[in-house]
């Protein structure tokens, strides 16, 4: 956003207004007089008029080992949710949901164009899960997977996916889109039923092991500009 559309939404000022406080030299972006009122602006932008701050927002990255029985929202009238296991002053908005009976890893933010590059399906971002099954996984599901799954629905068919099997009942998947409960629709499409669902990862971002259920930490600066 220009820095003269910011002022005209955030003061009382009209719109030829902010470009004569802006040329006057009042406006300070991070620290700095700004006297071009084409500047561009982000969420996380310092602005100040005189003394008032108008915008004073720090970027806030998360990482949660999401236990199950919490639904990934920010609030709702019924169930738990996840915000109820964070302290931290920012509003966050969660980076890729996980079902109220899945676990592992669960990002949160305040940065949206971070968010995006991590969860558009067009951005293709590998997320890796532990997957258990009522029935006994196929070799002709790995193959299925790496095909693609046809969603009628949607009407498009999931981009390739990796089945690694670990045992009768358990596989590790990576999948590459992250769609409306995508995995359990995957495993129902070949005729088998996910019963526990556990995220490892998403793109380079590991679950730290040493968080236990329900705790959670700041993203180190190497997790978090690898999306930036």
């Amino acid at each position: 956003m220009k820095l003269s559309r910011f002022l005209y939404h955030h003061t009382k000022h009209g719109k030829h207004e902010v470009r004569r406080v802006i040329a006057s030299g009042s406006v300070m972006v991070n620290g700095a007089v700004e006297r071009d009122s084409q500047r561009e602006v982000d969420d996380f932008t310092h602005v100040t008029i005189g003394n008032s701050i108008l915008r004073d927002t720090k970027p806030a990255y998360v990482m949660l080992h999401k236990p199950a029985g919490y639904l990934s929202a920010t609030k709702d009238p019924e169930h738990r949710t996840v915000m109820e296991l964070i302290n931290v002053p920012e509003t966050l908005h969660i980076a890729g949901r996980l079902d109220r009976a899945s676990t592992g890893l669960l990002l949160l933010t305040n940065d949206g164009k971070w968010s995006r590059a991590l969860t558009e399906p067009r951005e293709g971002v590998p997320k890796t899960y532990l997957v258990t099954t009522a029935e006994p996984i196929t070799k002709e599901t790995s193959i299925h997977f790496q095909q693609g799954i046809y969603f009628a629905y949607e009407d498009l068919t999931t981009q390739s996916a990796e089945l690694e099997t670990l045992s009768e009942l358990e596989a590790r998947l990576t999948i590459h889109e992250g769609r409306y409960h995508q995995i359990k629709r995957m495993f129902h499409a070949v005729g088998n039923r996910v019963t526990s669902l556990h995220r490892e990862s998403v793109g380079s971002i590991q679950l730290d092991p040493s968080l236990k259920l329900g705790e959670w930490r700041h993203l180190t600066k190497k997790e978090i500009t690898n999306y930036v």
